[in-house]
């Protein structure tokens, strides 16, 4: 059966406010500008939604309101504090312990650790995606990849890596 992963890099932040902690830091105005570019990429993965996990900081949250219209009305919202800041292994953590019906993911959250996971999980892919991804993850990118198997066995090289959506690249 094959499952998506997709994983999104919040959308580009604001350093502005010296005052404010990492976990509270907003979108800039790029990144609020990339939001809809992101929500029009993102609808065509709409029917293999089925969950979401996000990070709690306030920027992954506002990227993911900012893209939310593209997801169906009863995909499943998890915003965790946990996922602030996660490494790979606490997103493979969380992939791995989602139930066989779900179909497919939506991960947000920070890099590195969304960066490393998309590396960890990438067997195979398109070539630009996979050279993309070798050189950089960007603010607001989304990788979509597609998995073959129970997320229980996700591991490493499990996943082809089918697309990474760069903002500053869509139309």
């Amino acid at each position: 059966m094959d499952r998506r992963l997709l994983v999104l890099r919040h959308a580009k932040s604001s350093w502005e406010d010296a005052s404010l902690a990492d976990h509270d830091r907003p979108l800039n105005d790029r990144g609020r500008d990339a939001l809809p570019k992101l929500e029009r990429a993102l609808v065509a993965y709409r029917d293999e939604v089925d969950v979401v996990l996000c990070s709690s900081a306030v920027r992954t949250v506002a990227t993911l309101e900012g893209v939310r219209a593209a997801l169906h009305d009863d995909v499943e919202v998890v915003v965790d504090d946990e996922l602030y800041g996660a490494g790979a292994d606490i997103w493979l953590e969380r992939c791995r312990a989602l139930e066989d019906r779900v179909t497919g993911v939506l991960l947000v959250g920070h890099n590195p650790g969304v960066e490393q996971l998309v590396q960890h999980v990438s067997g195979s892919g398109e070539a630009a995606a996979l050279e993309q991804l070798a050189t950089k993850y960007p603010t607001g990118a989304l990788a979509a990849l597609t998995y073959d198997g129970p997320w229980a066995e996700l591991g490493q090289g499990a996943c082809h890596l089918d697309a990474l959506l760069i903002p500053k690249r869509l139309p």
